[in-house]
């Protein structure tokens, strides 16, 4: 499948109004990266990913990256050490685990729009939204093909 493929354009603008919705409350950055490329594991890609989206410049450090490898169907959510210090141990699992029970059935914008609610959620809970906010990282939808 081809990055394009993956989601049509009402499904990417379901996604990105997640993000704006999720990021409405808190200080976090939420972005989402598809891409095409060699087999690769996904956590370690998501990783270059995320410091090469400049996501680990943010002030709070409470980035939190989506990453989809389309062709390899594989998946992953990771966030910046601001988040990992304060969120349960097993959080980036229970994320990950809800994106991919919608992505088995075929359900791939249903899965990323739940999975950055909940992100969201616990983003408010841990850093919320200040008056000197401001909206760090673009979000859109970003893609390698």
């Amino acid at each position: 499948m081809e990055v394009e493929e993956f989601l049509t354009s009402a499904q990417e603008n379901e996604v990105i109004e997640a993000i704006r919705e999720a990021e409405k409350n808190t200080s976090g950055e939420i972005r989402v990266h598809f891409e095409n490329g060699p087999d690769h594991d996904a956590l370690k890609r998501a990783q270059i990913i995320f410091h090469e989206l400049g996501m680990d410049q943010t002030k709070f450090k409470n980035g939190v990256l989506f990453y989809v490898a389309v062709d390899d169907h594989k998946f992953a959510v990771i966030g910046d050490r601001g988040i990992d210090e304060v969120v349960p141990d097993d959080f980036w699992e229970s994320i990950r685990d809800e994106v991919i029970s919608e992505f088995v059935r075929g359900e791939y914008a249903k899965g990323l729009v739940m999975g950055i609610l909940h992100a969201g959620e616990k983003l408010k809970e841990f850093f919320p939204v200040s008056d000197e906010d401001k909206n760090e990282l673009p979000d859109d939808i970003s893609k390698n093909h």
